[in-house]
């Protein structure tokens, strides 16, 4: 088990599983971070198969643990981190992957992410206020743009309690059991069992054609995804566009918690629009475009800014009856 320690204190033991020597000098926790907030971006909903975040009060002084298993470049491995309020953080990872998901522990938690400190004095009383909110939290990146990209392209035009099903219904059907004695934790599909699936086999999960297609595609590009992962997220975003059924939405959301892009939007969202209209400019309704002019002071931390007023601001008004959610499977 690894220790790491609150800043400016550093790793105090060595990687118990992988032999690795210690590295005094790698700072782990910034002083002042909500861990459990700057997690919360990687579980597709409470019950996603693959990951569970358990906080324990909120705040910098708030504990948890959080536990994911995926797919690495060294192959299959689970992660466990643990924190409470002493700033420590403690390591323990399981499976051919678990060194490379330690050493991936530090931007997994946002170390690395300064934060943007102007945005609480900015002039606009509502930013101001909710990144004031969020100022403990932290933009991490998991590096695992398959993982991220699954889900999500699950959530395509869909709702967001449903595309949670399907996602689990997906991991149970084709993923792994997850190294480690987590029991019903698993694995997202290797790629290549993905990729061999036709797209009408997806149906009975509920996912048709238009979707399952994308997964598809996305397990057949799978080895390129690691190199797409350390690019900038200007042009690993044109990468990812040209797989097919890939678009701006899709690129919008996965950048942020697979690169930690604190500047991506989710062009498309439903919802999104409606809430940064809502908030910046006490529209009830607004378009893409409009939600773009409206961020567009904040170039380079508009991902930073819908994330704080997403969780900290007003939600947009709802106008009409909610609609009967018909399962496709039943279609």
């Amino acid at each position: 088990m690894a220790v790491l320690e609150h800043e400016p204190a550093t790793i105090a033991t060595a990687r118990a599983r992988s032999g690795a020597d210690e590295h005094p000098d790698r700072r782990i926790r910034p002083s002042g971070t909500d861990v459990g907030a700057s997690l919360a971006w990687y579980p597709h909903g409470r019950r996603d198969p693959t990951t569970r975040l358990e906080r324990h009060g909120r705040g910098v002084a708030s504990g948890g643990t959080f536990v994911r298993a995926t797919l690495t470049p060294e192959g299959p491995g689970t992660v466990l981190v643990r924190w409470g309020a002493s700033g420590r953080l403690d390591v323990e990872t399981w499976g051919p992957g678990g060194a490379w998901l330690e050493a991936s522990v530090p931007d997994l938690v946002g170390a690395h992410d300064p934060g943007a400190p102007e945005l609480a004095r900015d002039t606009h009383p509502v930013v101001a206020a909710t990144c004031r909110a969020a100022s403990a939290l932290r933009h991490g990146r998991s590096s695992t743009l398959y993982h991220e990209l699954l889900p999500t392209i699950i959530e395509q035009r869909i709702t967001g309690i449903e595309a949670k099903r399907q996602w689990g219904r997906l991991c149970e059907a084709l993923g792994d059991p997850a190294p480690g004695p987590f029991a019903d934790l698993r694995l997202p599909p290797r790629p290549e069992v993905l990729s061999r699936q036709p797209s009408w086999w997806f149906h009975p999960l509920g996912i048709e054609r238009s979707r399952a297609r994308p997964l598809i595609e996305v397990a057949r590009h799978a080895s390129k995804l690691w190199g797409w992962a350390d690019l900038p997220p200007v042009e690993a975003g044109a990468k990812l566009r040209l797989i097919g059924g890939i678009g701006v939405w899709t690129v919008g959301c996965v950048l942020g918690p697979a690169l930690g892009d604190t500047d991506a939007v989710p062009v498309g969202d439903y919802h999104v629009k409606n809430v940064i209209g809502w908030n910046l400019a006490r529209e009830a309704r607004a378009t893409d475009d409009r939600m773009l002019e409206l961020l567009e002071p904040y170039a380079g931390q508009r991902g930073r800014v819908v994330r704080a007023v997403s969780t900290h601001g007003d939600g947009a008004p709802k106008f009409g009856p909610r609609q009967r959610i018909l399962p496709m499977s039943r279609w």
